[in-house]
Parts: C-alpha cells; structure tokens; sequence
C-alpha cells in the first residue's frame, strides 16, 4: 500500500485489475496514506524504536470499553492507534513532544488521562476517548479529531480509515498486521 500511495499512476493502474470491493478498499487506503505521507513531510523521523504492540484482542476490549464509556466508535480509536503508533510498534515522542501509543502532549494527557499512564495502551485509548467526547464525538467527528490533531490531512486519513473498519472488520487483522514503516 505504501508505494502505491506515492505512485498514482501504478495505484489506478492496480486498482482497475481488483474486484470491486478490493478495489474499493485499496484506493480508500493508499488515498488515506497520501494523506499521511502529505502530513509528514519535511519532517526528518528517525528516533522511533520498533516495539511489540499490544495484543489486538486488548486493544480490542480497550476500544470497546472506551466506546460504552464515551460513546465514541471503537473503529475511530483503533483508526487513531494505527495512524499514532501503529498500534504501539512506534516508540517515539513526537517533534510537538507527544507520546504514547495515542500520541498526547502532556498539557493534554493530563487535562483527558484520567490520571493514567500515557505509554499504557488502556490508558491511552480511555484518553482518547474522553478528549473526543468532550471536543464533539459522535455528533461531530470531524471536530472532534481536528481537536486532536489540527490538521485536515489527519482527520480525513483517521475518518478513512475507521470508515474502512466499520465496513469491514476483518479489516483490522490487515492493518494490525501490516509492519511498522
């Protein structure tokens, strides 16, 4: 998916050959990539260490009890861990200083942690929940995830990407299992 999220010409070219709902799925994916490819530009990386994620059946039950708590749709939150982290394989404070498997800043984590730990995938996912309840989520999804990152490229690749999950569940196996680039 990488490279045909910054090859287009091969993206449409493969997308064509695909049966219609892989076809689907393969161009909402590369489309949400661009996204992010077009959002960390210019920043160098590096410095992030590759780590053993959660279990997905924990990040599971995370999203899960986040969703009954907030009220926010578990496929958003895992959409955030995957763009965040990639569900924890990440290790890396961002250049904004944010850290954790949902990428917090402290003045924030400390406003919507509940008083749990940052780098706790449980913990994390509770925060993520409580900040976009309290900035709009469900009634307004698009705000809510502006109010966690500021950026339009962001909120359309986490939208995508939950879109995808909540069509497809299965989904979630992939883009869990999919390596940490």
């Amino acid at each position: 998916m990488s490279l045909l999220s910054r090859r287009p010409l091969l993206a449409a070219a493969t997308v064509r050959r695909l049966p219609e709902r892989s076809a689907r799925e393969t161009r909402q994916l590369t489309a949400a990539l661009r996204d992010l490819h077009r959002l960390s530009s210019g920043w160098a990386g590096g410095g992030a260490e590759s780590a053993a994620p959660a279990r997905l059946g924990v990040l599971l039950r995370s999203y899960h009890e986040a969703e009954r708590r907030f009220g926010v749709d578990w496929q958003v939150l895992a959409a955030i861990n995957l763009v965040e982290s990639s569900f924890g394989r990440a290790r890396v404070n961002s250049v904004a200083g944010a850290r954790g498997p949902m990428q917090f800043i402290p003045s924030t984590w400390r406003r919507y942690g509940l008083g749990g730990d940052v780098y706790d995938p449980h913990d994390a996912i509770i925060g993520a929940a409580n900040l976009l309840s309290r900035a709009g989520a469900p009634r307004s999804y698009g705000e809510a995830l502006y109010a966690y990152n500021a950026s339009a490229l962001y909120v359309d690749a986490v939208q995508r990407y939950a879109r995808l999950l909540a069509a497809d569940r299965q989904l979630l196996y992939l883009l869990y299992s999919w390596p940490h680039p």
